[in-house]
């Protein structure tokens, strides 16, 4: 990855999950995107699963001023260079020696490690592969609701056109798995996947 495609950096990391600020406040992945963090040796993967935007000063806050974003750029553009925006991903996978393995990377991502989206050849082979999945579930305490990541994960991998109907079938027969068979939420949860799907 160039360093042009890079937009964030890692401020807060763990094995299994970490958090990035934004480089600009109003440049963010959106909720369900895949990004990546070139390591020294590895690549590592995470789906973005929680954005947050506030005062980068713990003594200014954001005020309502009643004016639209251009009046203020126009007026007070100043107000906007105390505002950051963060966001959270959970590790659901890494790349080394050109292998990719669907697991928790050896290290956690280090400090001041630029972000980036992989190419769209890296991110349909991750996919190709439901084992990712393994990993959602597992630290799904840390999302505020699992199946509404899978669903943007899955619009994510349909704006990329990545989302085919043998990745989708697989997706759906290794979920259903993860939740224990459970009939009733793969019903339901399968009826909003195919409503974001026509």
């Amino acid at each position: 990855m160039s360093k042009e495609s890079y937009f964030a950096e890692v401020v807060e990391s763990s094995l299994t999950n970490w958090t990035a600020q934004s480089w600009k406040w109003d440049t963010f992945p959106r909720f369900g995107s895949f990004v990546a963090i070139e390591a020294k040796n590895r690549t590592i993967f995470g789906i973005v699963h929680q954005v947050h935007t506030g005062s980068m000063d713990p003594g200014r806050y954001p005020f309502p001023y009643q004016k639209t974003e251009e009046e203020l750029l126009r007026e007070q553009p100043q107000i906007f260079e105390f505002l950051k925006t963060t966001f959270s991903c959970i590790t659901i996978g890494y790349q080394e020696k050109d292998s990719l393995f669907y697991r928790v990377s050896p290290e956690p991502p280090k400090i001041h490690s630029f972000v980036a989206y992989p190419s769209t050849e890296t991110t349909r082979l991750f996919f190709s592969n439901v084992c990712y999945l393994h990993l959602l579930f597992t630290y799904a305490t840390h999302v505020f609701n699992i199946d509404e990541l899978m669903l943007a994960l899955i619009e994510h991998q349909r704006s990329l056109k990545i989302c085919t109907k043998d990745t989708l079938s697989n997706f759906m027969n290794t979920y259903s798995l993860l939740i224990g068979n459970d009939y009733r939420r793969t019903k339901l949860f399968l009826q909003r996947v195919q409503q974001s799907i026509k």
